[in-house]
C-alpha cells in the first residue's frame, strides 16, 4: 500500500465510489455522455464527492481513481468549478496566446488537476482537521500537479501541464496524456491547446520526435501545430523539420568527424545495429527513439551485425581485413579515396572481387581497436576511408573483431547507454552545434532548430464547429427537433454604424416540434445568457435570412439540423462590448523585426517614445538578463541621430 493510500485510509472517513482509471472518461464510464460539454459536465460532476476547503468561493468535486487493485494503488482527481465572479482575471491568456482572443469569455471554467503526492497528502491532512481552513491551500493556483486541465463551459479547453515519472509522479507521461484525452473526447470538448515544454532527460520533445516522427510527442494524440511564437508559421515549421530530417549522416560526419571522434563512432553502432541503411538524421534519431522502446530499462540485450553470405572461406576474408586496415594505419589517420586504399591492398591481395567485397562490408564498422570510418566527399563525390582509434573511447570493444561474412560481432546496447548517446548527438549537432567558416553547410540546423523550439502552442480538434452530431442515439426525442444555433452581437456605436463582433460557436437547441419562433428566440436567449459573461442581457432581435413572424411555427420553414443565426444586443449598456471577448481592450501595438503583430506569451519590451512592443530577444536583449530601464528601438534611435544638434 502506497504512502497516500495509507494516509487515506487513516485520515478520509467516508463512504465514497472508486472509479477505473483506465476507463474513466469512455462513453458510458462513469456516466453516458450524450450531450453538449456543459450537459456532460453536469452529468458528470453529479457523480463526485462534493469537496469543501480546496478553493475558497469555488464549488469542488473529488473522483478517487483505481489505477491498480493489487498492490492498492489510488489517486484522487479533483474537479473546481470557478464561476467569472470569483476569477482573479477575467480574460484568459491561454486563449490570447494560442490565438482564440475573439472567444467570448465564458461564465464558468472547470479545472481538472490530478495534484502531486504533497498537495494530496495537504488535502488529505486538511480534511482530516490537520490544518486549519483559513490555511488551507487554493488547489487551482498550485503548482506541481501531476496534470491540470481548464475547460471554459463553451467546450474550449487547454493543457496547463503534464508531469510523469521525472517530475516525481507514479505515472508515466502517456498514461496521463490518454487520461487527458479521453476525458476531452468523453466531455465533447471543442478545442483543446497546450504549451509543449516537455523535455525528457533534458531535451526538447517537440525538437526531437519533430526531426524522428515529425511531429511533437504530443502528436500521437493528434495534437497538431496551432500557432508559433517569434513570428513562426507552419510553412516554417514544416520546412524547418525537413531540413533537419533530411540531413545526410555521411556530411555530419565529414564536417564534424574530425573534431569530434565520438560522434562516428556513436553513428556507426546504430548503423551496425540497424537492419536496414541509416542514410540522414531523421532516419538516425527514429531508429534510436524506436530501439529505446524494445530495450528493457535495466536489463541489457544483444544485438548481432549479420552479414550476408559470401563465396570466399573467413580466412580469406580475415586477411584482407587486416590487409586493409595496415593499409589505413600508413595513412596516419587522414581521409584516403576508395581507389586508393584498394591499390595498396592489391600488393598483398590479388583477387579485386574480394577487395571491393571487404571495402563494402567494412564501411563505418569497427574492427580490433579502430572504427574504419566511410564517407561520400560531398565535393569530390568519391568514396573515402578513415581509421579512428576507439580502443580509449569505448574500451570494452576491444575484443569486437568483423572476421567473416558468418561470423556475429557482438554489442552490448542497454537504455541507459542509448539513451546517453542521444543525449550527446542532440547537444552536439541539434543544440550546441556550432558552425565554423568551413562547415556552412551545416548552418541550417540551427536556424532550424530554433524554429521548431519556438513552435509551443499545439492545438486539437475533437468537435469543432458542432457541439455533438444529432443523429446519436436519444438525441432526437420524441416530438422534438434539434437546431445549431449561434448569435450576432450588434454594437450601436455613437456613429450608429453597427459593428459586428465574432460570432461564438454553434449550440444545439431542442425544441418541440409544435415551437414557435418566439420560442425559439426565448431558448436561444436563455442558453447563450448561461453560457457567456457577456451575454447576460442579450436579447434576440431578428434571425438572420429568414423573414418570419414570431408566431410561425418553426418545423414549418427550418429543417432538423439546420444551422441558424440570431442577431442581436445587449439590454443593458453596462458592458463594454470590447470588455467581453478574451482578447479585451488591447491597445498594445506590437511590430516586432520577428514579424509577430500580436502578443504571443513571450517576453517583449517597450519603446519608450513610439511604446511599440517587441520581443526582447529580437532586440538582442538575453532571457537571463534584466530589462533596461531606457529602451529605445531602432527607428526611434535613427530618428532622434537624424535630428538637428541644439543651437
Amino acid at each position: 500500500m502506497s504512502y497516500l493510500d495509507l494516509i487515506s485510509s487513516k485520515k478520509r472517513k467516508r463512504e465514497e465510489r472508486v472509479f477505473r482509471f483506465k476507463i474513466f472518461g469512455e462513453n458510458g464510464y462513469p456516466v453516458e455522455f450524450d450531450g453538449s460539454f456543459k450537459q456532460n459536465i453536469k452529468k458528470l460532476l453529479e457523480l463526485g464527492h462534493f469537496e469543501r476547503n480546496i478553493c475558497s468561493r469555488m464549488p469542488s468535486w473529488s473522483f478517487k481513481l483505481e489505477v491498480i487493485r493489487q498492490p492498492s494503488f489510488h489517486i484522487l482527481l479533483f474537479v473546481v468549478e470557478e464561476p467569472i465572479e470569483a476569477s482573479l482575471e477575467h480574460h484568459c491568456k491561454h486563449c490570447q496566446y494560442v490565438g482564440w482572443g475573439q472567444n467570448m469569455i465564458c461564465n464558468r471554467k472547470y479545472h481538472f488537476v490530478l495534484p502531486s503526492k504533497d498537495i494530496e497528502a495537504a488535502f488529505l491532512n486538511c480534511q482530516d482537521g490537520a490544518i486549519s481552513t483559513k490555511d488551507n491551500f487554493n488547489l487551482v493556483q498550485s503548482q506541481g500537479h501531476i496534470m491540470h486541465g481548464i475547460f471554459h463551459s463553451n467546450g474550449f479547453g487547454h493543457l496547463l501541464c503534464v508531469n510523469g515519472m521525472e517530475g516525481g509522479s507514479n505515472l508515466a507521461g502517456c498514461q496521463i496524456m490518454e487520461f487527458w484525452d479521453r476525458l476531452c473526447t468523453g466531455l465533447r470538448a471543442r478545442k483543446v491547446s497546450l504549451n509543449d515544454i516537455s523535455q525528457k532527460r533534458s531535451m526538447e520533445l517537440r525538437l526531437l520526435h519533430g526531426v524522428a516522427f515529425s511531429e511533437p510527442w504530443f502528436g500521437r494524440w493528434g495534437y497538431k501545430f496551432g500557432r508559433g511564437s517569434f513570428g513562426v508559421t507552419q510553412p516554417m515549421h514544416q520546412k524547418a523539420i525537413e531540413t533537419i530530417q533530411g540531413m545526410p549522416l555521411c556530411i555530419l560526419v565529414h564536417y564534424l568527424g574530425n573534431s569530434n571522434h565520438h560522434i562516428p563512432v556513436i553513428l556507426s553502432r546504430y548503423q551496425t545495429v540497424s537492419d536496414h541503411s541509416l542514410v540522414t538524421l531523421g532516419d538516425l534519431f527514429r531508429f534510436m527513439l524506436e530501439l529505446k522502446t524494445h530495450l528493457p530499462e535495466e536489463n541489457c540485450v544483444d544485438s548481432h551485425i549479420v552479414k550476408p553470405t559470401c563465396r570466399w572461406s573467413p580466412k580469406r576474408v580475415e586477411m584482407a581485413t587486416r590487409v586493409i586496415v595496415e593499409a589505413l594505419k600508413r595513412a596516419e589517420f587522414r581521409w584516403v579515396s576508395r581507389q586508393d586504399v584498394r591499390d595498396a591492398a592489391r600488393a598483398y591481395i590479388g583477387d579485386t572481387g574480394l577487395l571491393d567485397f571487404v571495402l563494402k562490408s567494412l564501411g563505418n564498422h569497427v574492427v580490433g581497436n579502430y572504427l574504419v570510418r566511410r564517407c561520400l566527399n560531398p565535393v569530390t563525390k568519391v568514396l573515402e576511408y578513415c581509421l579512428e582509434d576507439v580502443s580509449n573511447v569505448y574500451p570494452e570493444q576491444q575484443g569486437l573483431v568483423i572476421k567473416n561474412s558468418k561470423m556475429k560481432g557482438r554489442y552490448r546496447m542497454t537504455r541507459p547507454q542509448l539513451m546517453k548517446d542521444m543525449l550527446y548527438l542532440y547537444r552536439c549537432i541539434l543544440k550546441d552545434q556550432k558552425p565554423t567558416m568551413n562547415q556552412r553547410i551545416l548552418s541550417a540546423i540551427p536556424a532550424a532548430t530554433r524554429i521548431i523550439l519556438d513552435t509551443k502552442y499545439l492545438v486539437k480538434e475533437y468537435n469543432g464547429e458542432l457541439p455533438w452530431k444529432i443523429h446519436h442515439t436519444g438525441h432526437e426525442e420524441a416530438g422534438k427537433m434539434t437546431l445549431y444555433c449561434t448569435v450576432f452581437l450588434r454594437d450601436k456605436q455613437e456613429s450608429n454604424e453597427v459593428m459586428k463582433k465574432a460570432m461564438p460557436p454553434l449550440e444545439c437547441i431542442t425544441l418541440k416540434n409544435n415551437a414557435t419562433f418566439n420560442e425559439l428566440k426565448l431558448e436561444v436567449e436563455r442558453k447563450f445568457r448561461e453560457l457567456y459573461w457577456g451575454l447576460k442581457s442579450f436579447v434576440v432581435e431578428s434571425i438572420m435570412n429568414l423573414n418570419v413572424k414570431g408566431t410561425d411555427l418553426v418545423s414549418e420553414l427550418v429543417e432538423v439540423g439546420q444551422k441558424i443565426v440570431l442577431e442581436g444586443s445587449n439590454a443593458e449598456s453596462g458592458t463594454i462590448n470590447e470588455l467581453i471577448y478574451e482578447c479585451g481592450v488591447n491597445n498594445r501595438v506590437v511590430d516586432c523585426a520577428c514579424g509577430a503583430k500580436e502578443d504571443d506569451g513571450e517576453r517583449m519590451i517597450s519603446c519608450d517614445i513610439c511604446e511599440v512592443w517587441q520581443h526582447s530577444r529580437c532586440v538582442q536583449i538575453p532571457n537571463n538578463q534584466e530589462m533596461p530601464p531606457i529602451f529605445l528601438c531602432s527607428r526611434c534611435e535613427k530618428e532622434i541621430m537624424i535630428l538637428p544638434s541644439m543651437p
